[in-house]
């Protein structure tokens, strides 16, 4: 089987693209399955606490009021 150099060329494009398009497929399909298998995992019951506590909360007040004190005398 004597190929010219075109159709080694043209062989080697479609293999390459065969290559990646099967590869992206795969991808996707591994994608989709984790995505139905992480909404059968169960949710946590007790949420995490959003916000701050009210001593953090004076502790970056009393941070900001100092830096702000160091820039009007500087």
């Amino acid at each position: 089987m004597d190929l010219t150099l075109l159709q080694q060329g043209l062989l080697l494009m479609l293999m390459g693209m065969g290559t990646v398009f099967v590869f992206l497929a795969t991808l996707v399909l591994a994608i989709n399955l984790m995505a139905r298998l992480v909404t059968l995992l169960p949710t946590s019951a007790a949420p995490a606490p959003v916000g701050a506590a009210n001593e953090e909360l004076a502790a970056i007040a009393a941070a900001i009021r100092m830096h702000r004190s160091r820039q009007k005398s500087a």
